[in-house]
């Protein structure tokens, strides 16, 4: 068969080449490719073994140079004429796209859009051909498998000129009043979470052969969801490609389209989405050559990315753009520098916890040199765009006050753009959390009971299979569950929270708004010294050791480090705690009387000054106490819940016999490790390795730079 429909089942690698198995393969995909054909390497090797051609090509590349040798073969394949069936059916072909359709003839060789060698322009396109010409255009495209270039790029690579073969795609010419080149990675950085669009007026052909410097919109990819324009650069389009009734010429661009936006944002996000597609069905970054007809948009050509720039595992958020970060408040949160699994937790819980700060195409938390930061200018830019300046003490309380005439960077989009990204995630946090509300006193009643069997039915798992089913059915379950709890639990008095506080302030000032509102919460104990006082009731003999630990192990300064054991799991640290008890023992108590003492003084000074007021803002602090406690109830059991996280990646540990080096990779990994044994890890330092646990063997993946 000398051709085959585009589709076909049987357009491989061998047969069709690298572009066409490329475009076969997305076709049987159902994504929009032009009508086509394949004229296949049947079609080639029979011309070539005809009058012994074959013999002398090889003559001319292995004893000639290459400039020579292509003039010497280019004049072979000139003089003599296609066979006739073979000419026959090609026009056959063609007759089936329609009546003398204009077609672009594409060289596709076996060699080419491989992952790790894409031959891209070493064989030659012909546009805009009719019927007529197509037998000659063919015929150049087989004798441009050697050009110069193509000789000497087979010779560099360790490519034998004896085993290629060139097919070709007969594709329908485009109609195109813009066309370009995408890559579902950026080739500038490596950056797997971006789509890099470059884009022109006309036919691509003047983008690919480098004439105009096209317009660039890079898309951060989103999972599940649209992903948002990170960044949008407006060429200078000064030429153009554009059919002729012979073929295809370049052109100036009217003075009026040079610099204006070939691509709205619409248009860039739905070309990602395309790219995103094709990444999933090769499972590896592209490279895409598309066009836009009637603003639908067509797939031209596909091929591998290569010698894409090594991913390296560098933790700086800071690199992503012009932004405020700030570690305020959370260093005591997480103190340590986190491993990669802590760090994967982190996000999920950021994630199901804060979803309301969310905001598409940015990250409102970071990873800068391993420790825990979160963007400011997220909040500053939605607080302006939503006219809510006045709201930005709210943001003080939590992470202090800024530096005088710190001016905070704001998010480079519009004002429209940030309202119709926060808008829709108001609409759905009302909804989440009512939902999650109502769930929110059945799960605090029965968590610490949940979680201690979660880690005792975890340690018991006596497989790999096992211990992944117990993951996804139940603990991955729990921890979203208590991630979302905890955000219900802040969000359940909607902004009573923060105008409590202020209108507290306006009342009595900083100093007695604090002491009212500070220890009369959880009964008048602090949650923050739960494990204090459940220390000094260890040392008083009113609980065990085991008590101890299932109801107040959980907390520590190290609580949301995976790879750091939990007191309650530590008799050491339990040890020595009791060992300096004589010193501090009573201090949890003593602080909780100051604090009384502070808070009584306080509201009998608001009651001289403000006597009529004294009952309402006794029921609004009480309702502010309620959700207080209830929010830094719900915190604890998070806490918990990363207990039974660790329980779970030590067990993996052992089964797999990895150990501790486990915490080196993402939680969402893991599940993986334990089926095959195999691991990619991220060492302290930055590098890579790959860990095969039936070879037993370690390889240095990316040597730290």
């Amino acid at each position: 068969m000398k051709t085959l429909p585009l589709d076909d089942e049987a357009a491989d690698l061998a047969l069709a080449g690298g572009k066409g198995a490329s475009l076969a393969r997305l076709a049987r995909a159902g994504l929009p490719v032009p009508g086509s054909f394949h004229v296949t390497t049947d079609a080639y090797l029979d011309f070539v073994s005809r009058d012994g051609l074959n013999d002398q090509i090889m003559a001319a590349v292995s004893g000639m140079p290459p400039e020579e040798a292509s003039r010497h073969i280019a004049a072979l394949f000139a003089a003599r004429q296609m066979p006739a069936e073979t000419a026959a059916e090609i026009r056959a072909a063609h007759a089936r796209l329609g009546a003398n359709v204009p077609v672009a003839v594409r060289s596709s060789a076996t060699s080419e859009d491989l992952p790790d060698m894409s031959f891209a322009g070493q064989q030659d396109t012909y546009l805009n051909v009719r019927a007529d010409a197509l037998p000659d255009a063919v015929s150049r495209c087989w004798a441009s498998l050697w050009t110069a270039r193509a000789i000497a790029y087979r010779a560099a690579n360790g490519v034998p000129h004896d085993g290629v073969a060139l097919a070709v795609v007969v594709q329908e010419l485009v109609e195109a009043d813009a066309a370009g080149v995408l890559f579902t990675a950026n080739p500038l950085t490596g950056a797997r979470d971006q789509v890099v669009i470059n884009a022109s007026w006309g036919l691509g052909e003047a983008l690919v052969g480098g004439q105009v410097t096209p317009d660039t919109v890079v898309v951060g990819k989103a999972a599940g969801a649209d992903g948002e324009i990170a960044e949008e650069h407006i060429g200078d389009k000064t030429v153009m490609t554009v059919r002729t009734p012979g073929g295809t010429r370049a052109e100036p661009v009217p003075e009026e389209l040079r610099r204006r936006r070939v691509l709205d944002r619409e248009q860039a996000l739905l070309l990602a989405r395309l790219a995103t597609e094709i990444e999933k069905l090769y499972g590896t970054a592209m490279d895409v050559e598309w066009a836009r007809r009637d603003g639908a948009f067509l797939v031209l050509q596909a091929r591998p990315i290569t010698r894409l720039r090594q991913r390296v595992e560098e933790w700086n958020d800071s690199l992503t753009g012009d932004y405020l970060w700030t570690g305020t408040n959370l260093r005591e949160a997480i103190p340590d520098v986190m491993t990669p699994c802590t760090w994967s937790l982190v996000q999920i819980f950021i994630g199901e916890a804060m979803s309301a700060s969310k905001m598409p195409g940015f990250s409102v938390v970071g990873n800068i040199g391993g420790r825990f930061y979160m963007n400011l200018s997220i909040a500053f830019s939605v607080a302006r765009a939503m006219g809510m300046q006045s709201r930005l003490g709210a943001i003080e309380q939590v992470f202090g006050k800024l530096p005088p005439g710190l001016d905070v960077p704001l998010l480079p989009i519009s004002r429209w753009q940030i309202v119709k990204g926060v808008l829709p995630l108001a609409f759905t946090l009302r909804r989440r959390v009512a939902v999650n509300t109502g769930r929110m006193r059945p799960f605090l009643a029965t968590a610490r009971e949940r979680c201690t069997a979660l880690r005792e039915r975890t340690a018991a798992t006596a497989t790999t299979d096992e211990l992944v089913r117990l993951w996804e059915a139940e603990l991955l379950p729990y921890f979203v569950e208590a991630c979302q709890v905890l955000e219900a639990a802040g969000r359940q008095g909607g902004n009573a929270l923060v105008m409590t506080r202020d209108r507290l302030r306006e009342l009595v000032g900083e100093r007695d708004a604090q002491a009212m509102l500070t220890g009369a919460n959880t009964d008048g104990a602090l949650a923050s010294l739960e494990t204090i006082i459940g220390l000094e009731r260890l040392a008083a003999k009113e609980i065990d050791r085991e008590t101890f630990a299932g109801v107040y192990g959980h907390r520590g300064a190290h609580e949301f480090e995976v790879s750091i054991a939990r007191p309650g799991e530590d008799p050491r640290w339990i040890d020595a705690q009791l060992a300096a008890m004589p010193e501090t023992r009573g201090h949890a108590g003593t602080l909780l009387d100051r604090q009384r003492e502070a808070r009584e003084a306080a509201w009998r000074r608001f009651g001289e000054r403000h006597p009529g007021k004294v009952a309402k803002t006794r029921e609004r602090v009480a309702r502010w106490n309620a959700i207080v406690r209830d929010r830094e109830t719900a915190r604890s059991e998070v806490m918990r819940a990363f207990w039974a996280l660790r329980a779970f990646v030590l067990r993996a540990g052992k089964l797999t016999g990895h150990g501790d080096d486990l915490f080196f990779l993402r939680i969402e990994e893991i599940p993986a490790v334990v089926g095959t044994g195999n691991a990619t890890m991220r060492l302290r330092d930055g590098d890579r390795i790959r860990v095969d646990g039936e070879r037993g063997t370690v390889e240095l993946l990316a040597p730290h730079p």
